[in-house]
């Protein structure tokens, strides 16, 4: 008997993922096993950081980050899980197929359409991939002293503006960076968070809040990146976000 096929479930509403896991177990051809749910694109790019699925069953209509924008995030990792939109919304099949998605799910979900969806997954996954699909990443262009670099958005701890320019910091060091840090927060909000008005950090890589002495702002907050030893200031604003992210619920 072939392995069952691992699944991460991303709707917005509690009920539908509910249902949506309740069917996944009475699926036998193939058969499945629920790696996870995820309530937005936020919570399911955490998921995919730290394990490797074989199908997301996506609903379109999210808040923040849509369906469609986290599939095409989704095309990025290096080891791309299949996508099945499962959505109310018909119209949309057209989008969807020409984001790649193996199929395209409308809500009530029957069983049997589910199942054959899962056996398109089956046979997806067991096709070759082109390689292109496996090489392609977002990367940050850098120039320095009449050198391009491209810099991973994997290896991005943090960004921040300072003065006319923003750092870019790795694990291994610092580049200076055109651009505007609004810009990049509204293009890669899902993977990096406001911190400050001048900062952002990858979400994968926060470890911890701790208190912390500012010279210019006095007592306040800071977080612990992982692999990086300074501090960041957390502003009052952001405080709440960031320990909403470190008990899971981002």
């Amino acid at each position: 008997m072939a392995e069952p096929l691992t699944a991460l479930v991303v709707d917005d509403e509690a009920l539908a993922r509910a249902r949506m896991c309740a069917l996944l177990a009475d699926c036998r051809d193939p058969m499945v096993a629920v790696a996870g749910e995820a309530a937005n694109a936020a919570q399911a790019l955490e998921t995919l950081a730290r394990q490797v699925v074989d199908v997301v069953l996506l609903d379109i209509h999210m808040p923040g980050l849509d369906g469609r924008a986290l599939a095409a995030r989704l095309k990025l990792l290096p080891r791309a899980p299949a996508v099945v939109f499962v959505t109310a919304h018909a119209e949309h099949a057209v989008q969807a197929f020409e984001l790649d998605a193996v199929d395209y799910l409308t809500k009530p979900v029957r069983l049997a359409r589910l199942e054959l969806a899962l056996q398109k997954v089956r046979r997806w996954l067991q096709s070759p991939r082109p390689e292109t699909d496996v090489a392609v990443q977002e990367f940050l262009t850098i120039q320095d002293r009449g050198r391009t670099e491209r810099v991973p958005l994997a290896e991005v701890a943090y960004l921040k503006a300072e003065l006319k320019y923003l750092t870019l910091r790795t694990a291994q060091r610092s580049y200076i960076l055109d651009g505007s840090l609004s810009e990049l927060e509204e293009k890669f909000g899902s993977l990096f968070l406001r911190v400050h008005r001048n900062a952002l950090v990858a979400r994968r890589l926060v470890r911890a809040l701790e208190k912390h002495y500012d010279s210019e702002e006095g007592e306040g907050w800071a977080v612990r990146l992982s692999g990086i030893e300074e501090p960041l200031a957390v502003s009052r604003r952001q405080l709440p976000t960031l320990r909403e992210l470190l008990a899971g619920g981002l």
